[in-house]
């Protein structure tokens, strides 16, 4: 290659934005509070998995303000189920402040969320707290 030639260029492929209705989102929340009244899910589950990497993908695409942090602590709670060496506290921990930004995002909530999603929050808080003992 000389120096007038150029350099091939990797052009991003653009992202299409996620479209979420309200009938999606309270699908999700159902299933989701419907996947966690049933106990703790076992590690070896994917279910759990799948609804974390569900909800990575909707919060991003949400334009709601708050969600960075309840994004974040979806990413390192996926990553911390996906690893087979994560300690019982160290998810513990990720739930419990999953749980406690779930309940702020609820009470700054307008709509007819503010009860599953506070009730969403405490069960996590509550997993959490089973896991940690």
């Amino acid at each position: 290659m000389d120096s007038t030639t150029p350099t091939p260029q990797n052009t991003p492929m653009p992202t299409i934005p996620l479209e979420v209705t309200d009938q999606q989102n309270s699908a999700l929340l159902d299933d989701t509070l419907s996947l966690l009244n049933n106990g703790v899910p076992e590690k070896a589950d994917q279910r759990g998995l799948g609804e974390i990497e569900r909800w990575e993908q909707v919060l991003r695409a949400s334009e709601r303000p708050g969600l960075a942090k309840i994004i974040q602590e979806l990413t390192i709670l996926r990553e911390q189920l996906s690893d087979k060496d994560t300690a019982a506290h160290d998810i513990a921990e990720t739930l419990a402040t999953l749980g406690a930004e779930t309940v702020k995002v609820a009470d700054e909530t307008s709509d007819n969320y503010t009860a599953p999603l506070t009730h969403l929050g405490k069960l996590l808080i509550k997993i959490g707290s089973s896991l940690s003992r």
